[in-house]
């Protein structure tokens, strides 16, 4: 494919998730159906399409509408790029700019030029406060690749020295002991053997610091409130030796767990709703809750534009109570912790805060938070304990 064949095949993806379709999905059904696409056009059309949903705002608003040309046009108007060097109407170019298309609208302006929606910025902007602007404009890019080396298989320096025989070029990443990012070579992760024997695992390395907060010794008992795929579950696991539970409210969500647990070596019992009771206490319990996903938008840009001031008041409710009933799940003196991948005050410091309100038995022993200015997604972890009595 021409490089204009694929912002083509773009333009027509990009106008099936303006209409609904989720990104993925409709990715894949244009793969399917075109057969002739080689591995490298297949990766070009999906970072073309991932770019302009990221920059949803900001690119309709240069391309002049809110369509798959408009972000395709819009996107090309940013980079500086002539766009009648790619709307030719030649081969399986884009069809030619119209006059309208030829008029350039007005620069974007505010939320609008740093794309997140307009009713969030205030939230947005009171929770980053002045880094408001750099974290908005570091989610307009592409989230780096991360690792985890499991400690169990190998050390940093082997993890290093595996992937570059395999021409994956990866070094530490501050964020976490264990964390790794991708230079070179990202797109042959899945098929390297450092991957399937389990030495590495992807997962952000703030997601991997959320867990270096935790306070984990041999022989504790923990549970992944909400484990959904394992990554958190995994990394504790591989911390100390601890009995390792996972739950999740859609168990179907841990589908791949065993799977994943068995190549990385370490073993976790999974539990139904209905298990929690009688397997507990837990003298540490992970809740990982659904949130916002503003931390990690630019890994799943769609949410951003999905996400509305009632769905975000409804998983604000949701995390008050997943707190309240797993607080019930620790022993006496055992740890709660609360994590999100979310970088608003709302969902972390504030949820936290109603939940001592609620329960004067609770104390903050540690808090964190992480931004994606800084090289990591957005995540926050707090750790309750217990109040000691007089």
């Amino acid at each position: 494919m021409t490089p204009a064949a694929r912002l083509q095949a773009a333009i027509e993806i990009l106008d099936q998730v303006l209409a609904g379709e989720p990104a993925e999905k409709a990715l894949t059904s244009w793969g399917r159906r075109s057969r002739f696409a080689g591995s490298k056009d297949r990766a070009a059309v999906r970072d073309h399409v991932f770019d302009a949903v990221r920059c949803l705002r900001s690119h309709a608003a240069n391309g002049g509408s809110r369509t798959g040309r408009g972000l395709v046009l819009g996107a090309l108007r940013e980079a500086g790029q002539n766009p009648d060097e790619v709307f030719t109407g030649q081969g399986h170019a884009p069809a030619p700019l119209t006059d309208g298309e030829r008029e350039l609208p007005s620069a974007p302006a505010g939320a609008e030029a740093l794309d997140i929606p307009d009713w969030l910025w205030p939230d947005f902007a009171a929770s980053l406060g002045d880094q408001a602007e750099a974290a908005a404009l570091a989610m307009r890019s592409r989230a780096p690749v991360h690792l985890r080396v499991n400690s169990a298989r190998g050390t940093v320096e082997q993890a290093v020295q595996a992937l570059a025989a395999e021409g994956i070029i990866a070094e530490p990443h501050p964020a976490a002991a264990t964390a790794l990012e991708v230079t070179e070579g990202a797109r042959k992760l899945r098929n390297a053997k450092p991957y399937q024997d389990g030495l590495v695992e992807l997962q952000d390395a703030a997601s991997q610091a959320v867990t270096d907060r935790l306070p984990l010794t041999d022989g504790m008992k923990v549970l992944d409130y909400c484990a959904g795929g394992g990554g958190k579950t995994l990394a504790m696991a591989a911390r100390a030796g601890i009995r390792s539970f996972a739950h999740d409210a859609e168990p179907r969500r841990m589908k791949d767990l065993p799977a994943r647990a068995a190549r990385a070596g370490v073993k976790v019992s999974l539990l139904s709703t209905a298990d929690l009771a009688s397997s507990g206490p837990f003298d540490l319990v992970l809740c990982d809750v659904p949130c916002s996903g503003s931390g990690s938008w630019r890994r799943a840009p769609e949410g951003k534009w999905r996400l509305t001031a009632d769905g975000l008041a409804d998983l604000q409710r949701i995390q008050g109570e997943i707190l309240r009933k797993a607080a019930g799940l620790v022993s006496q003196d055992g740890v709660l912790a609360y994590a999100t991948c979310s970088m608003l005050d709302g969902e972390n410091i504030a949820q936290v805060q109603r939940f001592m309100d609620d329960n004067p038995g609770w104390d903050l022993a540690d808090q964190n938070g992480w931004q994606v200015q800084d090289g990591t997604d957005g995540f926050y972890v707090a750790v309750l304990t217990r109040a000691k009595r007089g």
